[in-house]
């Protein structure tokens, strides 16, 4: 039906809370049992609902969907929503219904809201109507183990029990007590615990009937029931519980007993009691106990103790008559034995350094330190002497130390020594140390497994031959110190076949044991072999060397990881290497292998390379090594280099044969005569020899100028060819010109004139072929009055303006026939060359002097 919206205006304005209620049955449930639940609205309890509001009852589902403008109930346990069952009725009450089949939870809040419609508005949020509490648990456990004891001091008594299971529901618990167990009365003692959950409780002296027996038991309870323990029916005296005795002195007597004397508490004096006393030796943990003690006195002596051992002590006491609680122990009190000389011999083991016949032998020897039984005290030292006593009273000790050992020298021929200790009662029996020789058969096999990080099981194959026992040695690789410690021990047993090894064995260290076999009259040849107690990763890995690189292939080398950086067996080495445009490569190499070569390889390639070494434990990364692959191969390089050493070597030997074949240079360069180094060079007149017969010792002359003369134009006549005609004389025949002066005396500088050239022509001027100046040489006074001065030119003048010669023009020996004939003389067309006698004739072929 539908509701007026002036009530649910009031519902919104007002609070649903005073409009229902909630009902639960049960509220406390076992669980894994069914719930129900109720929710009602009622007219009456909701002001502004009128009966005429509703219609004919109906009954709907919260999801079946309601007419418009309808009210509806909703269920929440805790945020869970769960389905009703709405039912209206005429009176004006909405009701709904929830079942819960089976709880599985122990605390929960279950909630009713109502949710609906006003006319043309919808409501947003439901409203709270009431809430109720759902609780689910167990039947609470009868508890078990009840035992109770009594404080003499305080003269209470505190009982204690075992609650058993859970029930998950608040319980309450009672300790119950009747002061008798014959006759059931109504007066009860209750005892509740100070705090919840508490075991136990502690009822007070004015609730005790003592030398009676009472009654006691524990009664809890909770929302689903009720239990009870086990009646427990006593004296409270029975179970009484003493304080602890208080020990007076600890005194030792004789080498190994101990007197003790001890005094019992005050609250129990008037009780009978037995004690016990036990006792452990200093810094162990182990207590030896000594039970049944009653004394009247509080006196009792104990024997049997080591002698010359420290010892801690304690004592405490019961109730005699019946079996009760023992008091706590007393505070330890310690004493110390008296010592004996000690007993047993030494376990020892020897290593001799053999020597020449007529020198004496080094020798190493170790030793075991004595049982605490066969000590009889602290030891002081040990002594080694040639014989067990001394001879003629000349001491024969070589050592004498409080060390485990001793290195010493005996003379040649010596084959054994005595060893003993002594503490401060005296010294021990001698033991006698053998050095006997190591040619006894060895082990078949030898093994070593870690059995955990501080320890190693060795294991063996016995030889063929009867054996005595085996004597195991064991060290660090490499020694943790310089001369560190030589770890050994002897295995008597002589059927054994392994031996456990625990002194000093730490991990990640490598440790080389041997095994020898005793034998009667010798020591068996050793056995070798190497393990760890525990491995890991390296710590270190070896650095790569480039060995060698080429175009195709790099080669690599690198040295082992050190023993002490290994950290285990190295298994492996593994080599990446990756350039910029190329994945990761890699090789596995043997862990003996020390050198590997990279191939194939790109020529011009940079390459990233690093090792990795590995155990079976982990593996560890080194650096990176960068390297670049060559352009060339060593091959090509060779090549290359061989064919410029031929060509260096071909140029060298053409050049020695230019040198030493003239035709050949010929060919190469023609020779072309050098004016300047001519034989005209060197020209001197005859007749200026003959004046100045040291002309030639002169200095060079330094030249100022050089004017070169030129003539008027002529036709210009072959060298070589048809003579040009001179003057004619009285008879016809040409005159000779005259020859014009070379030299001539210093003075004032005056140009050479050609004559021929002067009267060729009305036109022809005077030009000046040559001006000398001579001036002194670097500054030093000029000389007085030289006898001449001459050019440095060689070059000839021609009668007419005739072109240069060409650079490689021959001139002496044009391709021009020469014409044949005693008269033809052409040097006589050169004015300078006239009445000059020319030296060196034989090299101007034949031609004559003037």
């Amino acid at each position: 039906m539908m509701l007026p919206s002036s009530l649910l205006v009031l519902l919104l304005l007002g609070g649903a809370r005073g409009c229902g209620e909630v009902r639960v049955e049960p509220h406390t449930v076992l669980l894994g049992s069914p719930v129900t639940a109720s929710c009602r609205v009622q007219q009456a309890l909701c002001h502004g609902w009128h009966a005429s509001s509703l219609g004919t009852s109906t009954a709907q589902t919260l999801g079946g969907g309601l007419e418009e403008g309808g009210i509806r109930l909703m269920w929440k346990l805790d945020n869970k929503t769960l389905p009703g069952t709405q039912y209206w009725s005429a009176n004006g009450t909405v009701e709904s219904n929830l079942t819960i089949a089976r709880v599985s939870w122990t605390r929960a809040k279950l909630r009713c809201y109502l949710a609906g419609m006003g006319t043309g508005t919808k409501t947003e949020t439901p409203q709270l109507i009431a809430t109720a509490d759902i609780q689910a648990g167990h039947l609470p456990s009868k508890p078990h183990n009840l035992t109770c004891m009594m404080n003499l001091r305080e003269m209470s008594l505190t009982c204690r029990w075992d609650p058993g299971a859970e029930s998950l529901l608040p319980t309450e618990t009672i300790l119950k007590s009747r002061k008798t167990c014959r006759v059931v009365t109504k007066a009860i003692q209750e005892c509740r615990p100070l705090l919840p959950g508490e075991n136990h409780c502690t009822l007070p002296h004015q609730h005790l009937q003592l030398y009676q027996d009472m009654e006691f038991w524990v009664w809890v309870r909770n929302p689903l029931g009720t239990a009870e323990s086990e009646h427990l029916c006593l004296d409270p005296t029975d179970v009484a519980k003493l304080d602890a005795p208080t020990l007076m002195s600890v005194q030792p007597f004789q080498p190994n007993c101990v007197a003790v004397a001890w005094d019992v508490a005050r609250s129990s004096a008037y009780i009978e009691q037995q004690c016990e006393l036990r006792y452990r030796r200093d810094k162990e943990l182990a207590w030896t106990l000594v039970s049944g003690i009653i004394s009247s006195n509080q006196k009792v002596q104990h024997c049997g103790l080591l002698f010359g051992m420290p010892y801690r002590l304690q004592m405490r006491c019961r109730r005699r008559a019946f079996p009760s609680y023992w008091s706590e122990w007393s505070t330890e009190q310690g004493f110390t034995t008296h010592e004996k000389a000690p007993a047993g011999k030494l376990d020892a083991w020897w290593q001799v350094t053999p020597s020449g016949s007529r020198q004496r032998a080094k020798v190493q020897l170790l030793w075991k330190a004595l049982a605490w039984q066969e000590a009889n005290g602290r030891i002081l030292g040990y002594w080694v002497a040639l014989s067990p006593q001394q001879r003629g009273g000349v001491p024969t000790t070589v050592c004498n130390t409080t060390e485990m050992g001793c290195n010493f020298s005996v003379p040649p021929g010596v084959r054994s020594v005595y060893l003993a200790a002594y503490n401060a009662a005296g010294k021990g029996p001698p033991t006698e140390v053998i050095f006997l020789e190591r040619r006894g058969q060895p082990l078949r096999g030898l093994w070593a497994t870690p059995r955990d990080q501080h320890s190693l099981w060795v294991q063996w194959e016995a030889p063929a031959a009867p054996t005595n026992g085996y004597v195991l040695e064991w060290r660090n690789v490499p020694p943790a110190e310089p001369g560190g410690r030589l770890g050994w021990q002897v295995e008597h047993n002589h059927s054994a076949t392994g031996a456990l090894i625990q002194d000093g064995i730490e991990p990640f260290r490598r440790y080389n044991i041997t095994v020898y076999p005793l034998y009667v009259d010798a020591v068996g040849v050793p056995r070798h072999t190497a393990t760890y107690s525990q491995q890991k990763a390296p710590s270190c890995t070896p650095k790569l060397h480039l060995r060698s690189i080429s175009k195709y292939q790099a080669e690599l080398s690198w040295q082992p990881v050190p023993t002490e950086l290994q950290n285990g067996f190295i298994t492996n080495y593994t080599i990446f290497w990756a350039s910029t445009s190329s994945n990761m490569s890699s090789a596995v190499v043997d862990s003996d292998v020390q050198a590997f070569t990279i191939r194939p390889l790109k020529p011009s390639t940079t390459y990233k390379v690093h090792i990795m070494a590995s155990t079976v434990a982990g593996s560890t990364n080194g650096t990176i090594l960068m390297l670049t692959t060559t352009a060339l191969d060593i091959t090509e390089i060779q090549f290359l280099l061989l064919c410029l050493s031929l060509i260096f070597v071909l140029l060298i030997v053409f050049t020695v044969c230019l040198q030493k074949n003239g035709r050949m240079k010929k060919q190469f360069w023609p020779r072309v005569p050098d004016p300047v180094n001519s034989s005209l060079g060197k020209w001197v007149p005859a007749d200026l020899q003959q004046e100045s017969p040291g002309l030639r010792d002169l200095g060079p002359v330094p030249i100022s100028t050089i004017t070169v003369l030129k003539r008027a134009a002529r036709k210009q006549e072959p060298v070589w060819g048809k003579d040009e005609p001179g003057p004619a004389t009285a008879d016809g025949a040409p005159a000779p010109a005259p020859p014009q002066p070379y030299a001539h005396q210093l003075g004032a500088p005056r140009p050479y004139v050609n004559a021929a050239g002067a009267g060729a022509g009305a036109g022809a001027e005077p030009v000046q072929y040559a001006r000398v100046v001579a001036d002194g040489y670097r500054g030093q006074p000029q000389a007085p009055a030289p006898l001449y001065l001459r050019s440095d030119s060689t070059q000839p003048l021609l009668a007419d303006a005739s072109p240069s010669p060409k650079p490689y023009e021959n001139l002496w020996f044009p391709a021009a026939p020469r014409p044949a004939g005693p008269d033809h003389e052409p040097l006589l067309d050169f004015a300078l060359l006239r009445g000059l006698k020319i030296d060196g004739a034989e090299a101007l072929r034949g031609f004559p002097g003037l």
